[in-house]
């Protein structure tokens, strides 16, 4: 999953951004206002984090102009200074769905993120199911017959893209923005090699589904035992 973070502080910016790293999200992390609108105007994000306290603009007006720009449906967790009740009322009314004041845990950060990603209307409702293969999108896990797969956290981004595509065709540019954020460096053949490990690790269970190469446009996932290992 790809969150934006909006915070102003440098420090806690990279401190929340790698914790959440580790933690199997793609984040792009930007100080202001305007980096904020421009990311969104390019990426569907599944998240987003943002602090009130920005240098060019008040986080309230971030706020309503990100769900604008979202048709409301972009799941919005505040990070505040600002503990009074007014202020909390005032950020859940405009349309945030939960809120975190300063200072924090980081596991309650993530906690919270979590939460609002999985409340009803947002993509993790329901659990993505292709073959014998389940994969709960809250937990971030892979199953088969109850199994948990083990899967890097590039694999678990690739395998559910192809997942929630429902065996339609996911162009290699779309999977590359999904699974990665701005500030991560990419190689040519990063991409081939996610899928290449995938292969090898569903071609070693009875998943019963493999990926699918559409040469020169993307890949998909189908029902269907491997038939090749190759990227």
């Amino acid at each position: 999953m790809r969150v934006l973070l909006v915070e102003d502080h440098p420090a806690l910016r990279e401190m929340i951004a790698s914790h959440l790293a580790r933690r199997g999200f793609a984040v792009d992390a930007v100080p202001c206002a305007k980096d904020a609108y421009a990311a969104l105007a390019v990426v569907a994000y599944d998240g987003l984090i943002l602090d009130l306290g920005l240098p060019d603009a008040d986080g309230m007006t971030v706020l309503s102009e990100a769900r604008a720009r979202t048709a409301g449906i972009l799941p919005v967790l505040l990070v505040t200074a600002r503990d009074a009740l007014e202020d909390r009322v005032r950020g859940l009314n405009a349309g945030a769905d939960d809120y975190i004041v300063k200072p924090f845990e980081l596991l309650e950060l993530e906690a919270r993120l979590r939460a609002v990603l999985r409340r009803p209307g947002t993509r993790d409702e329901l659990a993505l199911c292709c073959g014998r293969l389940a994969f709960d999108p809250a937990s971030r896990q892979a199953t088969v017959g109850g199994v948990v797969l083990d899967l890097t956290r590039r694999e678990t981004d690739l395998l559910e893209e192809l997942l929630r595509a429902a065996e339609r065709v996911v162009v290699k540019d779309v999977l590359e923005d999904r699974m990665y954020s701005f500030g991560e460096p990419v190689t040519a053949n990063a991409l081939e090699a996610a899928v290449s490990r995938l292969r090898k690790r569903l071609a070693s269970t009875e998943a019963g589904v493999r990926v699918e190469t559409k040469r020169g446009i993307g890949y998909r996932l189908v029902v269907g035992e491997a038939r090749e290992l190759g990227p």
